[in-house]
This record gives structure tokens, sequence and C-alpha cells, in this order.
């Protein structure tokens, strides 16, 4: 069997807030159309990584390679060229609240695209439709509810059909049912879209429901990547109290 290509490989990188150091030199692969969950107990570095990652934050050290090209030694205008690729799914979906949800979905396209209106009003459509959310369109981030804005802002995400989406807590502040209904669409997009996607995330269900594959962070350092059940079979003390009591 021909061994897989990562789509992305981050090698020795490191990540400090001042003189602390979060990230400790750490190494992994991710590997396209699969779903990568970042988890470990609060403070061990998840969306510090997924944030460096993303050279949202500069790392201290180290290299991040998206389809062999380091993120870290581009310039701005290639760094963009690589982010277009990508969408990101923020905890709290970050969408402007003083404009609709059309309008929000609107901002990628209008910005990074020289497409006609008629288009874009097209593809706005077509990924509120993917979502599940066609008949919020024109409101506001105010009316709607928790698991809406979500959908909302993943609309966005998708907005320039980015081959990696990245997410970092979709199912914080859901309640189960919105949680699960969440977790099937995001399947749902990976099967469709055939997508590579990485997520952050502490909720239990939504791991064992969506992961292909989990990086488990510990005090900055990765103590395993791979597959769900053979973490539950490597007898690693921190990873048997992650899912034995849910700590996070």
């Amino acid at each position: 069997m021909k061994k897989q290509t990562p789509i992305i490989e981050i090698r020795d990188l490191t990540a400090k807030y001042g003189e602390t150091t979060v990230l400790d030199n750490i190494s992994v692969d991710i590997y396209p159309q699969e779903i990568t969950v970042i988890l470990g107990v609060s403070g061990c570095g998840k969306t510090t990584m997924l944030k460096n990652m993303l050279r949202l934050y500069e790392p201290a050290g180290g290299s991040v390679r998206f389809w062999d090209q380091d993120i870290l030694s581009l310039d701005d205008a290639a760094y963009n060229e690589v982010l277009k690729r990508t969408g990101m799914l923020f905890q709290n979906g970050a969408l402007l609240n003083s404009i609709s949800v059309y309008e929000n979905i609107s901002i990628p396209l209008e910005m990074h695209t020289n497409l006609s209106t008629e288009i874009i009003d097209r593809m706005i459509r077509v990924k509120l439709a993917l979502v599940g959310l066609s008949e919020a369109i024109y409101k506001y981030p105010a009316e709607l509810s928790g698991g809406m804005k979500k959908r909302a802002a993943l609309a966005r995400a998708l907005a320039l059909d980015p081959h990696i989406l990245f997410c970092d807590e979709p199912s914080a502040g859901l309640d189960p049912v919105t949680s699960a209904a969440l977790d099937e669409l995001i399947l749902d997009l990976k099967k469709q879209l055939q997508m590579t996607i990485v997520i952050v995330t502490h909720e239990l269900g939504s791991i064992h429901r969506i992961a292909d594959r989990i990086i488990f962070l510990d005090e900055g350092k990765i103590l395993f990547t791979g597959n769900l059940a053979d973490a539950m079979q490597a007898g690693i003390p921190q990873i048997d109290r992650f899912f034995k009591v849910g700590m996070f």
C-alpha cells in the first residue's frame, strides 16, 4: 500500500507567551481527507497549536509546511495565497453583528476574488444550503440561535472552497443535541467536499463521533498521535484519565 503523504507537516514547533513555553518542540503530520482532533486538558496548548500552525501567532521556532511550503518563511503575499486554501471556524463564530448572514459570507468572496455579483450571490446561497441555513440568509447574528450562528460561521469558512478547514471548539456553548447535529454536518462536509479538517475540542461525545485521528497534548508535548481506538488501548495515564472523567 502506498504511504499517504501529509498535507501539513509540523516539525520542532515551539510557541511561547513571554518567557513561558506553551509548545515544546512538537512534531506531527496531518493527513488529507481526515478529521484530526487536537485534545488534552485545559492549558495544554490546543488552541495555541492551532493558531501557531496558521501563523495567527508567530511561533518561536520550528517549521509548518502546507503542501510542502513552509508558511513561516513565506512573504505576506505567498502566505495569503496559502490561507485562501484554508477556512477557519472560530470558537465564538466571530460573525460581524452589524451585518446580515448574507453579508458576512460575502466578505471573503469580495475580498479575495473577482467574481461577479451574480456568482457571489449564487455561491453564498450554495454555502448556506450546505450547512442547512438557507432560511436565515438575511437575518442578523443577534437573531440566530447558538447552533445557527455556528452554521453561519461555518458557511463563511467554506466560502472560498477551502481544502483544509480548521475549527476551534466548534461545539462550545451548544446543548448536546445541537452539538451532535453539528458533528454530523462536519462529517457530511468531509465526505461531500473531500476536506481535511483539523478540530480543537474537549467534548468527549464529539471526539468519539468525528475523530479519524487524534493528537493528544500534555504540558506542551505530544503524548500520542494516531487513531482513537489505539489511544484508548495505549495505557497512557493522562489519556485514560481524560476519557474516564472528561477532564478538560
